[in-house]
C-alpha cells in the first residue's frame, strides 16, 4: 500500500503542477502575441574610463562632424575611397569624424585636454558637459584646461552658453607660438574672409581667461604640472601640441589633430587635410609620432579618432595601423 501511494501521489502532483501551468500559460500573453516596446532613441552617456598607470583617464565624446573627403590632400581619390571602403566607411554623405576631449585625473589635478565645440559648429556637437556630469565630475572640479590648439571645435568650450568662463576654477595652457596666432588681432584682420570667423572664435573663447588672469602659455617641450609635459607637434597649426601623462611604461600622449581620418592618415600618413595651416610640417610631425607611439608603445589619446579615441599606433610593413582600446572594467591598483 505504501508504494501505491507513493506513485499514486507522485501522478497527482505531476498533474497538478501540468494544470498550473497551463492556467498560467493562459493568463500571460504569448511573446508571439505581444508587441515589442518602441524602439529606443537616445544613445549611452558619451564618456569611457580606463587607468594608465597611476593616471585616471576619461574620453569625452563632444559629437561629431561630417567631414568631406575632399579636404583630404596627397592621395587620388580612387585610393582614398578605397582605404574608406576597406574600413567599411561610406562617405558619399561625409565621413562622421568624432570630436573628444580627455578629463585626466592625476590624484593632484584635474586636467581636461581640449573643451569641444560648443554651439560653434551646429547641433551634432557640444555635448561635453552632459558627459562630463555622467562621468561623475563637475566643471568647478576642472583646475587645469590644456589646449591643443586654438580651432573652435578645441577651444570653444571654454565659454558656457550666457558667455562666461565654463571652467571658472581652471586655468588654461596653451603653446606661445599658438597664442601668438591666434589671439593677434593684426592677423586676424590680415586671414582671408573665409578664416577670419576661426580666429573670432579664439579670441572669444579665452578673453575671459586672459582677463581673470588664468591664460598661461609655454614653450614646447616645457613640463606643464609634475607627469605633464608638453609635446611639440607643429603644422596643423603654429603652435600645435600634443601632452604626455606618465612615466615608464605607463604612458599616455593626447596628440590633438594628429589625425582626422583614421581609415587614411596610418596607413598613408603623408596624406594631409586642408585645415592644416603647414601641411608639409604636419605630415613630418604625424610620421615622427606615429614612430614614436608604436616604438614606445604608448596609450594615444585623439581628437578625431573613433570614440573613445583611445588606443595604440602598430607599426605595419608599409605605413602604420590604429589598435582601439578594448572595452573592459575599471581595474583599480
Amino acid at each position: 500500500m505504501a508504494g501505491f501511494r507513493s506513485k499514486r501521489g507522485q501522478r497527482w502532483l505531476l498533474s497538478a503542477l501540468f494544470a498550473g501551468a497551463a492556467a498560467l500559460a493562459g493568463a500571460v500573453p504569448s511573446a508571439a502575441q505581444a508587441a515589442p516596446p518602441a524602439k529606443q532613441t537616445t544613445q549611452v552617456p558619451g564618456y569611457y574610463r580606463i587607468n594608465i598607470g597611476d593616471i585616471e583617464v576619461t574620453a569625452l565624446y563632444d559629437g561629431y562632424v561630417a567631414l568631406d573627403t575632399k579636404l583630404l590632400k596627397g592621395a587620388s581619390a580612387n585610393d582614398i575611397q578605397g582605404l574608406l571602403a576597406r574600413m567599411f566607411i561610406e562617405s558619399e554623405k561625409g565621413v562622421q569624424t568624432a570630436v573628444n576631449a580627455f578629463l585626466i585625473n592625476t590624484g593632484k589635478n584635474l586636467i581636461l585636454v581640449d573643451t569641444g565645440a560648443a554651439k560653434c559648429f551646429g547641433p551634432t556637437l557640444g555635448v561635453i558637459p552632459d558627459n562630463l556630469r555622467a562621468a561623475g565630475y563637475d566643471k568647478a572640479h576642472v583646475d587645469t584646461v590644456l589646449l591643443t590648439h586654438l580651432h573652435g571645435d578645441h577651444a570653444c568650450g571654454l565659454l558656457a552658453t550666457d558667455g562666461r568662463p565654463a571652467f571658472p576654477n581652471a586655468t588654461i595652457y596653451a603653446a606661445e607660438d599658438e597664442a601668438a596666432f591666434w589671439l593677434s588681432k593684426d592677423n586676424g584682420a590680415k586671414a582671408p574672409q573665409d578664416a577670419q570667423p576661426f580666429f573670432k572664435m579664439a579670441q572669444d573663447a579665452i578673453e575671459p581667461y586672459v582677463a581673470a588672469g588664468k591664460f598661461k602659455q609655454f614653450d614646447p617641450g616645457d613640463t606643464i604640472l609634475p607627469g605633464v609635459v608638453s609635446v611639440p607637434a607643429q603644422g596643423h597649426t603654429p603652435g600645435h601640441a600634443g601632452y604626455l601623462f606618465g612615466s615608464g611604461e605607463d604612458q599616455l600622449l593626447v596628440w590633438g589633430d594628429i589625425v582626422h581620418s583614421h581609415a587614411v592618415q596610418f596607413a598613408r600618413p603623408e596624406v594631409a587635410i586642408e585645415f592644416d595651416v603647414d601641411s608639409k610640417k604636419a605630415i613630418a610631425t604625424r610620421k615622427a609620432l606615429f614612430a614614436r607611439a608604436a616604438k614606445n608603445k604608448l596609450w594615444v589619446a585623439g581628437a578625431h579618432l573613433p570614440f573613445p579615441g583611445i588606443g595604440h599606433v602598430r607599426a605595419e610593413r608599409k605605413g602604420f595601423s590604429w589598435v582601439p582600446v578594448e572595452y573592459s572594467p575599471l581595474q583599480q591598483k
